[in-house]
């Protein structure tokens, strides 16, 4: 028996040894970074990398450089390629940023993605918000009204198959009479023309919102329906915090059918809504990485999360979000992950029924 347990003991010191060395082997000392960004330039995950990036050369091992390389193209489809054909090695020294728009492409099937975030490891995701709201000449007062509401309504869209799913679906569930107009560039174009009476109602992400929006709505130029709402602890959608005396889409829904939202539609825009906002924006390593590279990463990402100086920019430039890290981030994106063939294919079906888009 003692024999044994002296064997033991030898075998618990042994690993007690082995593991400071493994954690040592992970060091990025004189080492660069290439973080690559599927976006241009001055757009908003080319900021939000370069917001993160100065932290992770303070925080991962050995201080490396930490460089954003933009590539855009495809609407973010021609960088994530690139990083699934051609970023192989294991050691870290590239990562990739996705968006929203980077995996809606990838959710609805697009032919053109060969990317494939289930292969891969997500470090860190940040969440983001939206507020919908709607012209106060229709006598809309609150999302109460929206039952029993039929006159048509004008939004301004990017796209039937971009980010503006969220809300052109949400807008369908709740049976609200919305005519889609195409060809904005971005969520500001739809502002201005909501400003100028082009259309009725809109939505914005919540920092766009707080500081584009609010004025209007103190100015009785807007009102304030609902925002899509932010996943809890356990995955579920609850208020936006940013916003938390405005009901989440959800309440809206049961506030105007009855019963609480289900069904293919649901759960087809509850994956959408997580992959836009709830995770819209990841930071991701390759299939391929070593472990202790992977946990290296995340073990970087919460100490960023939980500095002081960095808690101030996610204040002032992130919307306040509770960012995620590691397995957070990571039990979120399984519910993008999760959706069903069935669902998928009704999202498809929609988008073809309402908008005559065919996904290819």
């Amino acid at each position: 028996m003692k024999r044994w347990l002296m064997v033991l003991l030898v075998m618990v010191c042994s690993l007690a040894l082995v593991a400071p060395a493994v954690q040592a082997e992970t060091d990025f000392a004189g080492e660069q970074i290439t973080w690559i960004i599927p976006f241009k330039v001055g757009g908003g995950s080319d900021v939000w990398s370069r917001l993160y990036a100065p932290f992770f050369q303070k925080y991962l091992p050995g201080n490396p450089v930490v460089a954003v390389k933009n590539m855009p193209g495809g609407g973010s489809i021609t960088g994530g390629n690139h990083f699934h054909t051609r970023v192989r090695g294991s050691d870290g020294t590239t990562v990739f940023g996705s968006s929203g728009s980077t995996s809606f492409p990838y959710l609805l099937g697009n032919s053109k993605v060969k990317y494939d975030f289930g292969q891969y490891h997500i470090v860190f995701a940040s969440p983001t918000g939206g507020v919908a709201y709607i012209n106060p000449k229709l006598g809309v007062k609150s999302a109460a009204d929206l039952k029993g509401f039929t006159q048509e309504l004008a939004y301004a869209s990017q796209g039937a198959t971009s980010l503006d799913i969220v809300p052109l679906l949400a807008f369908d569930m709740l049976g609200l009479n919305v005519k889609a107009i195409f060809g904005y560039k971005g969520r500001g174009g739809g502002r201005v023309a909501f400003e100028q009476g082009e259309v009725n109602i809109d939505y914005q992400t919540s920092t766009a919102y707080i500081k584009n929006v609010r004025p209007l709505v103190k100015q009785g130029l807007a009102v304030p329906l609902m925002t899509w709402g932010v996943l809890d602890a356990d995955g579920n959608v609850v208020r936006d915090p940013i916003e938390p005396d405005l009901p989440c889409f959800p309440e809206v829904y049961e506030m105007i059918h009855g019963k609480k939202p289900s069904g293919p539609a649901w759960n087809a825009w509850k994956t959408f809504m997580v992959a836009g906002f709830g995770v819209q924006k990841a930071m991701w390593l390759p299939k391929k990485t070593k472990s202790e590279v992977v946990e290296t990463y995340r073990m970087a990402a919460a100490k960023v999360i939980a500095d002081p100086e960095f808690q101030d920019v996610v204040k002032k430039s992130l919307g306040g979000y509770q960012q995620l890290a590691g397995e957070d981030a990571s039990k979120a994106f399984d519910q993008v992950l999760s959706v069903s063939q069935e669902d998928k294919a009704w999202v498809l079906k929609w988008i073809k029924d309402e908008y005559d888009v065919e996904v290819k």
